[in-house]
């Protein structure tokens, strides 16, 4: 019998600083001259009764941000991650960051983007696992700073950066407000991704389907519009579904849509968000939709199969990643 941890995963959506290491952030406070227990760590870096939204998930990022300022943490902390995904059987995953948050100690855009990028190749060499990074614009960042994002980016494509996204406070700072900066990516084909429809509504997916974006993180607000639900049925759209984590910010109130959008023919992709923010890893999110739906192995196997063209990757990998998928249905 097939058990979760036998499917080769491939893993969309989910943020290196929201995945941080537990021990790794005990040590470097320590470093910092920070005094505080492992648990009292714990509450710092993972989500409570008391996370009622997406801000409030947000501020968990506070301390990580804060610790990663440097290109030694910045790598070991790609690698880390990595190498932890790759002994849960994930096979290719995306991991996203914004590198705005780590120029407070003068490293610059470079800095940040090639130590990420560094200790991903460690972790490819070492354990065989594929994908790449992703760079997120930030909500509510001035124009210009963003736009030296894209141009890093560009820099990188094809050297370890895979694409760009969006992300931060969606209800705060309009999708539709990031238009232009899209508009800009698309004249050196850089793929992308946009968070839409988990803190804000249908207007932010609709915004972003506008942006030409064929990947939306999270999206789970569209199960409230079902002329949208067929917009994204027919334009071939990818959800990048973060159950426990849609839980958390509340962005779901009720029983998931996940089972019921599978159903309907919407293109799911199953990721975690962020692993030590939820306290989860891909396993046991996988063990919960077994457990919490009437989806079942083979289900799963099909949201990552269906996921394969969406990967912001050469025809080669896909390939790769559907033969290994074929082969274990046999």
């Amino acid at each position: 019998m097939m058990m979760v941890n036998d499917i080769p995963k491939i893993l969309l959506h989910l943020h290196l600083d929201g995945a941080i290491d537990i021990d790794d952030v005990f040590k470097w406070v320590k470093e910092d001259g920070i005094k505080i227990s492992k648990k009292d760590l714990l509450r710092e870096l993972q989500v409570d009764e008391e996370c009622h939204n997406l801000n409030d998930y947000l501020k968990k990022f506070d301390l990580p941000c804060k610790l990663l300022q440097t290109c030694e943490r910045l790598e070991i902390t790609s690698y880390h991650l990595f190498q932890k995904l790759a002994k849960l059987n994930v096979v290719y995953a995306e991991v996203r960051f914004a590198p705005l948050k780590h120029l407070e100690k003068g490293l610059t855009l470079d800095d940040v983007v090639i130590s990420v990028i560094n200790g991903f190749n460690k972790a490819n060499v070492e354990s065989g696992i594929m994908g790449g990074i992703i760079l997120s614009l930030m909500r509510g960042e001035e124009y210009e700073k963003n736009k030296k994002v894209v141009d890093v980016a560009k820099k990188y494509l094809g050297k370890g950066v895979v694409g760009i996204d969006l992300a931060g406070a969606e209800a705060l700072y309009p999708t539709k407000d990031y238009v232009q900066l899209f508009s800009y990516a698309k004249t050196f084909e850089i793929p992308f991704t946009i968070h839409a429809g988990e803190a804000a509504g249908v207007e932010s997916i609709k915004a972003a389907l506008d942006t030409g974006a064929k990947r939306i993180g999270h999206g789970v607000k569209v199960i409230d519009d079902e002329a949208l639900m067929e917009r994204v049925i027919k334009e071939n759209i990818l959800l990048e579904v973060c159950v426990t984590s849609n839980y958390q910010t509340e962005a779901i109130k009720r029983r998931h849509p996940i089972e019921k959008l599978y159903r309907k023919g919407v293109k799911i992709s199953i990721n975690t968000d962020n692993d030590t923010v939820s306290g989860i890893n891909i396993n046991r999110e996988y063990a919960r939709i077994l457990q919490e739906t009437k989806m079942d192995i083979e289900d799963l196997i099909k949201c990552n199969t269906n996921s394969i063209p969406f990967i912001f990757a050469d025809d080669k990998t896909k390939n790769k990643l559907l033969n290994m998928h074929e082969k274990i249905k046999k």
